[in-house]
């Protein structure tokens, strides 16, 4: 059955956050520090010396959040665990405090009517892992594995969609490659052992959900992206599927069972740490994709070179931009989701996170008209509608985000919140687009 506005009636309307971004209390019940914990207090790492050290203090004002969830009618919350708080030091006996404080958030969403949708890794990895090699570190897969079922024994009965992890690309090429992330990395064979190792925890921990008996959806989240080619000349069609390789197959041909692509093992295979077995486990079988999209670039064919294995470079756009600078191409969030229904036998996909950081600044009446976020989510919505129409398996839909937070190296200069915070007072104010959303849940916003 359909909706009016041509959604599924069971399609899934949602809101995404992460634990970093927005709980703060970092040192507080017994949780440890992470890597983000350490490289935001690093000089320089972080715009303006941003912290998550209280963040939107959800930890302490999770009933208001939960409210204003409430009040979209949401059907779904999709946040993710900080491992400091279940393991401080990322592995060994849990803290009963950090588990206390996920089951009374999961038993309070599910009191409010909203599915919890739980993500075991938003980037925060334990310091102490890192300061063990981390990703680089074949061990720290069995770590997570081993704190997955801690968390699926903890709330696996109350529970019933599961994502391993977070956009890998992100904690992979951006922490280990480019520094714009922690760990703050530069270092290409450090960046393919790292890859290896999150989809092999990816593996282990999907596998150890089947291995628990339990019914829910288990999933992976990546930000895939296949930039469009600049002209239809052929070498320019050719360089937009070589731009996809490490943002999309590089996570879903292993996933689905294929290896690694083959361009990306030319070039760095005698980097990957693969053991016998290894392959298998990271295609355990799984329900679903999320995909993170927010733009989609151009792309024009190079020369190959060291620097440019893949060869293509980036365009300029006609796009208007995000405060990001991010373009703002809604065809790009259909044509990323038909490619991955066409390419790979996902059983079920989900717009994970989709937004857009605009400048947010309120009226003199203290009113925040965000009309760009506004037409930015119409658009969006409506490619979404128009997949569900060519009959991709799109079955839901998560804004990023419920509210203004910590965005990472930008810290609290860019907003993508339904919500705004006040960083002093931490008072929740809805936007106007959060009565969008609302609207849009209820079947009116198209």
């Amino acid at each position: 059955m359909k909706r009016q506005d041509g959604f599924p009636e069971d399609f899934v309307w949602g809101c995404s956050t992460s634990s970093y971004q927005i709980e703060g209390a970092a040192s507080e019940d017994g949780r440890g520090p992470s890597i983000w914990d350490t490289f935001s207090h690093t000089p320089g790492k972080v715009v303006q010396g941003h912290t998550g050290d209280i963040a939107c203090d959800s930890y302490h004002r999770w009933r208001e959040d939960v409210a204003l969830l409430k009040e979209l009618n949401a059907g779904a919350y999709r946040f993710s665990v900080s491992w400091t708080r279940i393991q401080p030091d990322g592995k060994g006996k849990p803290n009963q405090k950090g588990l206390d404080y996920y089951s009374r958030l999961v038993d309070g969403l599910r009191e409010a009517g909203i599915e919890p949708w739980l993500e075991l890794f938003h980037w925060d990895l334990p310091q102490a892992l890192e300061d063990a090699g981390g990703w680089r570190n074949r061990d720290t897969a069995f770590r997570f594995e081993e704190y997955a079922r801690i968390m699926y024994k903890a709330i696996g009965d109350r529970v019933e969609h599961w994502t391993s992890m977070n956009e890998p690309w992100c904690a992979a090429f951006l922490g280990h490659l480019t520094g714009e992330h922690a760990p703050g990395l530069r270092d290409r064979e450090k960046t393919s052992r790292a890859v290896h190792h999150l989809l092999l925890a990816h593996g282990l921990a999907a596998r150890a959900y089947r291995e628990g008996g339990f019914k829910g959806e288990y999933g992976l989240v990546i930000n895939a992206a296949k930039p469009r080619p600049a002209t239809l000349r052929p070498e320019d069609v050719e360089a937009s599927e070589r731009a996809s390789i490490e943002r999309t197959s590089l996570w879903l041909d292993p996933v689905f069972g294929r290896g690694y692509p083959e361009l990306f093992m030319q070039h760095f295979g005698s980097q990957m740490p693969i053991e016998p077995g290894d392959m298998d486990i990271i295609a355990a079988p799984i329900d679903f994709i999320g995909v993170n999209y927010y733009n989609e670039d151009a792309v024009r064919a190079a020369l190959l070179s060291e620097e440019n294995p893949y060869g293509f470079e980036y365009v300029p756009t006609w796009q208007r931009k995000t405060e990001m600078g991010w373009d703002i191409e809604a065809q790009g969030l259909r044509r990323i989701l038909m490619h991955i229904a066409r390419n790979w036998p996902a059983k079920v996909l989900y717009v994970t996170e989709n937004g857009a950081a605009f400048a947010d600044a309120p009226s003199p009446d203290g009113v925040i008209r965000d009309y760009d976020r506004i037409e930015y989510l119409r658009e969006h919505l409506a490619a979404c509608r128009q997949v569900i129409a060519d009959e991709v398996p799109l079955k839901g839909y998560f804004v990023w985000s419920l509210m203004d937070n910590f965005e990472w190296s930008f810290g609290y200069t860019r907003k993508f919140g339904l919500v705004s915070i006040d960083h002093i007072t931490k008072a929740r104010r809805p936007k106007l687009s959060f009565y969008y959303y609302r609207d849009a849940i209820a079947g009116f916003g198209l």
